[in-house]
């Protein structure tokens, strides 16, 4: 576990309770990573949990998505593929949940923070929730999320996110779908989580598990392209062009 960050969790009521901290903007180096896909897998076998909550401490930033002091240090194939992988088995570990995941979305959400809204099952969100899709300007490009974010709100879409990088606003991510509810405060917010955490920890865990189920369903085998797109990640993450851009980026703009 990263000193700087931690993946914190309880029960309460059938409802099983995920927060994850990273003090630069709530990013995910591969030590959180690996934790938050064990939770997850953890909770989606405990007979005591039906429902799972899922969030991130503080109210500016959601979730930053890659950790940028981490990506500098690869320096290898094999080393980068390990890495995106960090990401490809949360998303599918998520993905593969026999459990319906709410996810509250307090502040903004970048590249990885995305693709963990797109696999969410229900997401809230607040007005300051605007995100983007930074991957194609860091030279890498959107391509382990990428799959989640399309399930969720078609290609057309996706393309937009990714080819313009600027902020999208929350309205707009409610319109296309990757927000279920948006609310005006934070103290909304979290009583629509609470709420509805509540409600579904009532329902049926097996009539839950079936709709997932068919809702993931697609054409393509997950766990084989996940692997694949963590390969191309990793390869593209070694360029030049993207470690120049990342120091620049961690210099001042992030």
């Amino acid at each position: 576990m990263e000193e700087s960050g931690r993946v914190l969790s309880e029960i309460v009521n059938g409802v099983g309770i995920i927060s994850f901290y990273h003090t630069k903007s709530n990013s995910l180096p591969k030590s959180l990573l690996k934790d938050l896909t064990l939770q997850i897998d953890k909770f989606s076998k405990d007979k005591k949990v039906n429902v799972i909550q899922l969030q991130t401490e503080g109210t500016k930033v959601f979730c930053a998505g890659a950790y940028f002091d981490e990506l500098l240090t690869i320096k290898t194939l094999e080393d980068g593929k390990e890495f995106f992988l960090g990401f490809a088995n949360l998303l599918n570990t998520m993905r593969k949940c026999p459990k319906f995941i709410i996810t509250k979305v307090i502040g903004k959400a970048i590249g990885g923070g995305v693709g963990i809204i797109a696999a969410s099952d229900y997401v809230i969100a607040s007005e300051n929730a605007s995100l983007k899709l930074s991957e194609l300007s860091l030279g890498i490009g959107a391509f382990v999320i990428g799959p989640m974010i399309e399930h969720k709100v078609g290609k057309h879409a996706f393309l937009n996110m990714s080819i313009n990088t600027g902020w999208y606003n929350s309205e707009w991510a409610y319109k296309i779908g990757l927000y279920s509810e948006l609310h005006k405060t934070n103290e909304e917010v979290e009583a629509a989580v609470e709420n509805h955490s509540m409600r579904l920890a009532e329902y049926n865990p097996e009539s839950m598990q079936k709709f997932k189920e068919v809702y993931w369903n697609t054409y393509f085998d997950w766990d084989t392209l996940l692997d694949e797109r963590a390969a191309i990640s990793g390869e593209l993450v070694l360029s030049s062009h993207t470690k120049k851009f990342i120091r620049s980026f961690k210099g001042g703009n992030k």
